[in-house]
């Protein structure tokens, strides 16, 4: 193991300053228990960020307040009946749950805690409800002034920004695009860029994830957090266009159409452009639009495949220099700090548009109600006086882990270094500690095993165990605060906190847990929900959402993927794909209007490409049958011969273009009749 690092170190002390800051305020104030507030500014500095130590701070100080609440509200009205207070509680925790994940930002931890709080407070009170009101108060003291302390310590001590680590990850992502883009223009995309465009979509996930805490920062970037969000926005929508235009240079080739050399000339001054970096000047971006009118073919009713493709591609192209531009304009803003520079800057200020499984985010819910129930229904027939400690630990890590595709692994890690914690903690609660008569002693005795603790929990490689083996041991210290620290309730105490967590690690194991397969399925129907929604809409909507939403799967699909299947190969589908489709559908949609005579035919199209989508598959290959391409290329051919009406005809012939290369990507003829649909099969 390497020797801790400056940061580390650094992270560590201000943790420990700010821990025994909370615990020498909760002895002087006379608080009941003095190491919570303790162990709560260790749990607020799950991260080494001055941003993202304050925002979750804020969050995790509301959630107290309302889960005290609602354990005040529940114990005493409901303590004549054991069976009602578990079944309140466990629902009071399972709706908090499925509430904070339909929310994947910070603002989550608001009714996180606000579940597992009011089974902290709740469940050792049962005994006593008279005077769960006071205790009520004196924990979101505790808690609140533990949090108090964690957030001013990393703030006044050598904060540490998050900007840099936002402002790397922005500059890495947009040279991914860049790269992305180079190697698309010349043709030359080898298999490694391949990968890593898919990484891109998770990176941007990320991105958008950490730079939520922005707005918290210390450094002057919070001023500017909505040109982040609003350049984050642009690189999202740049995405499906240079997807397009690759895909487009792909089918030219499929159709045995080389690429002319006027297009080649373009698409080389482009790239050369992009991959300068440097910002172009309003003649420059006149120049290059001016070169793809060139080359793009007008609209008419007898095209070529292949010459519509090129119509597509030109098209793509437009859209490539036009937001890409825009993306190196936004990173020049964001450096000068200016506030008001980008267009879209207000629009930016909305909620990150990402994925949301309703129907995991109940199965969590299920099984920490299902745990908790089991925890308190032991404890009823059983009289233990442990219970409601196992009923805590249940409620804790059913809503700690609920987030992973399969949280019984982290849960049974975290038992296991829970058990490697008791000898240490043994020591300190019936020998250490109670040798000890003042705060500077307790001081001294405690640092050694949570600086080494804290320290390793920012490091990747061991931050489960670590966090583990010091919660392990900041929980026992709260036998402190009520002068149980002796061997039988020690014994008692810490069999309650592993049978908690094991009832919580096997429920999660039956009722939650769910394979990589099968979560690659949900998220592809799931694709699949929204663009059949946008195909059967009967009005023109722009994507922005949806777009967001979609990449963000993409980012989900590459994590969850085996290193094999993301192989790009005939047989493996595009996580592209559904972007690209979902903007196509987009654009048709806002053109039918403007196209009287081929509506219906368009409409009939839509519909039943909406009656496909609607139906949930679990083979991923499985595409459209022929009838929808038929009807596709009936639409495509009424909409030709229709009278181009402003740009809007255009728009369409594109969007459908677009369309059959993403239904039907093996198809190199249109339209499709007998002799090539034999070709085709």
């Amino acid at each position: 193991m390497k020797l801790f690092t400056r940061d580390e170190t650094l992270f560590s002390l201000k943790c420990y300053i700010s821990a025994m800051m909370a615990l020498y305020i909760s002895y002087s104030i006379g608080l009941r228990n003095p190491f919570w507030a303790m162990m709560t500014a260790y749990v607020v500095t799950t991260q080494p960020w001055a941003g993202s130590i304050r925002s979750k701070a804020l969050y995790r100080l509301g959630g107290t307040i309302l889960g005290s609440a609602a354990a005040i509200a529940i114990i005493p009205n409901l303590n004549q009946s054991p069976l009602l207070t578990t079944l309140a509680m466990s629902l009071w925790v399972g709706g908090c749950l499925y509430i904070s994940l339909l929310d994947r930002t910070p603002r989550s931890y608001v009714f996180m805690l606000a579940g597992y709080t009011a089974a902290l407070i709740g469940f050792p009170a049962v005994d006593d409800p008279i005077g769960l009101f006071d205790k009520g108060i004196s924990r979101v003291e505790e808690i609140s002034l533990g949090i108090m302390c964690a957030a001013l310590v990393h703030t006044l001590i050598l904060p540490r920004s998050i900007a840099p680590v936002v402002m790397n990850g922005l500059d890495k992502t947009l040279a991914d695009a860049r790269t992305w883009i180079v190697s698309t223009l010349r043709c030359a995309a080898p298999e490694e860029d391949r990968q890593n465009r898919r990484k891109l979509a998770n990176d941007i996930t990320q991105l958008r994830l950490t730079a939520s805490h922005i707005p918290f920062d210390t450094s002057n970037i919070r001023w500017s957090s909505h040109l982040l969000r609003a350049l984050l926005n642009r690189i999202i929508s740049l995405t499906p266009v240079i997807s397009s235009v690759e895909d487009r240079i792909n089918a030219l080739q499929l159709a045995g159409q080389p690429i002319s050399p006027a297009t080649q000339e373009v698409m080389k001054n482009i790239s050369d452009w992009i991959e300068s970096g440097s910002q172009p000047s309003p003649g420059q971006l006149q120049t290059m639009h001016s070169a793809i009118d060139a080359i793009t073919p007008a609209i008419e009713s007898d095209l070529q495949w292949h010459t519509l493709l090129s119509a597509s591609l030109a098209t793509r192209l437009h859209e490539l220099v036009n937001t890409y531009a825009k993306c190196v304009q936004i990173r020049i803003d964001l450096d000068a700090g200016i506030q008001s520079a980008s267009d879209d800057a207000g629009a930016s200020r909305r909620k990150p548009d990402l994925h949301i499984d309703r129907g995991i985010a109940l199965q969590s819910a299920l099984a920490a109600a299902i745990a908790i129930g089991i925890c308190c229904v032991f404890w009823i027939i059983t009289a233990w006086p442990q219970g409601g400690t196992a009923a805590m630990m249940a409620a804790v890590f059913s809503c700690f882990f609920s987030t992973l595709d399969n949280p019984a692994a982290p849960m049974r890690v975290f038992l296991r270094y829970t058990i490697y914690s008791i000898p240490v903690s043994a020591f300190y609660l019936l020998v250490a500690l109670p040798s000890i008569h003042t705060f500077e002693m307790l001081a001294m005795v405690i640092f050694p095993v949570v600086f080494v603790l804290s320290a390793l929990a920012i490091r990747p490689a061991y931050a489960l165990q670590a966090m583990a083996m010091l919660f392990g041991v900041l929980g026992t210290f709260a036998l402190m605060d009520v002068n149980q620290a002796t061997m039988d309730i020690y014994l008692n105490s810490i069999t309650g906190q592993l049978a908690g967590t094991a009832v919580a690690a096997l429920v999660a194991s039956l009722f939650r847990t769910i394979s990589a397969e099968r979560a690659v399925v949900r998220i592809r129907n799931a694709n699949r929900q929204d663009l059949a929604t946008l195909a059967s809409a009967r009005r023109g909507q722009i994507t922005p959402h949806l777009t967001s939403r979609m990449l963000d799967r993409v980012g989900l699909l590459q994590t969850r993927l085996p290193a094999e299947s993301r192989e790009a190969s005939p047989g493996t589908p595009d996580p592209l794909l559904a972007l690209r489709v979902g903007n196509d559908i987009a654009v048709l949609q806002s053109a039918l209007q403007s196209l009287p005579r081929a509506g219906q035919s368009v409409r009939r199209m839509l519909d039943s490409l909406a009656a496909f989508l609607h139906k949930p598959v679990h083979n991923p290959v499985q595409g459209p049958g022929e009838d929808l391409l038929q009807q596709l290329d009936d639409a495509l051919t009424t909409v030709l011969q229709a009278p181009a009406i402003g740009s809007s005809h255009h728009r369409a012939v594109v969007a459908m273009v677009g369309l059959r290369r993403g239904l039907f990507p093996q198809t190199a003829h249109y339209p499709v009749t007998p002799t090539t649909r034999e070709v085709r099969s």
